[in-house]
């Protein structure tokens, strides 16, 4: 494995599969120690990690609830003592007509994507802050720019991923933190393949919609994450990268 941050701690939380996984993974190969957390086990990409010479752990993890984040944070600071790096990777993406979401529907997406955010930066900034460098980076989406239909709930929670992250960047930004996010597009995981966007047809149509004809997956958005994880990216914040193959020009 390549050794660039110095063993940093990096916390990503959705690292159980998919696109958590692959941050997780590279993060570690750029020399993080590597704590996730996740609704499910996290074994798997534990053991990448692992069995590539890197260090990590797991935790199963609510972020959505305060609770069960300060317990994780508690775990992080027992195997590392810190937190240098939070990546909020973990998230919801129900696909519904507005006419049929619910209250409890609109409240679980935004509490997932959104209220988690504010309970994994409570649970880290701080630490970051005291030691005079940090790292938090957001996962948004790039149906912010689009309006994608069925989408309204989630969209409006990564309308406040963004918000979040620019507004917190511009009170933390003297205190050697930094704070981004990264907006990816249509990804093919576990979860997107699973769902209604195979038969609707989306793959092929956002792929028609982007500069890059092929459609996005995991290891496309790890550079990304990478970057804004270093030293590299120390004058950048309040930022969100477009990560989509070219399908939004902002």
């Amino acid at each position: 494995m390549e050794r660039q941050a110095d063993g940093r701690v990096a916390v990503v939380t959705g690292a159980a599969q998919s696109i958590g996984q692959a941050f997780a993974v590279r993060l570690a190969q750029d020399g993080h120690r590597v704590a996730i957390a996740d609704v499910q086990p996290a074994d798997a990409t534990v053991a990448m990690i692992e069995e590539a010479g890197g260090q990590a752990f797991s935790a199963v993890c609510d972020i959505a609830s305060a609770e069960s984040v300060a317990g994780f944070a508690e775990q992080v600071r027992e195997h590392y003592g810190r937190c240098d790096v939070l990546v909020a990777a973990a998230g919801i993406y129900p696909v519904q007509e507005f006419s049929q979401v619910t209250w409890e529907d609109w409240r679980h997406v935004l509490s997932v994507n959104v209220d988690s955010l504010f309970h994994l930066t409570k649970a880290f900034l701080p630490g970051m802050v005291q030691h005079g460098w940090g790292r938090i980076i957001a996962v948004s989406s790039t149906t912010f720019h689009t309006g994608t239909p069925r989408f309204v709930a989630y969209t409006t929670s990564k309308a406040g991923v963004i918000g979040f992250v620019r507004a917190l960047a511009t009170e933390v930004g003297e205190s050697g933190v930094t704070v981004n996010s990264i907006a990816p597009s249509l990804v093919r995981t576990e979860g997107t393949l699973a769902g209604p966007q195979g038969p609707l047809g989306w793959f092929e149509h956002t792929r028609e919609l982007q500069a890059i004809k092929r459609t996005q997956e995991p290891r496309d958005l790890v550079g990304a994450i990478s970057f804004f994880a270093s030293d590299d990216s120390a004058f950048i914040t309040g930022q969100t990268l477009p990560v989509d193959g070219g399908l939004s020009r902002v």
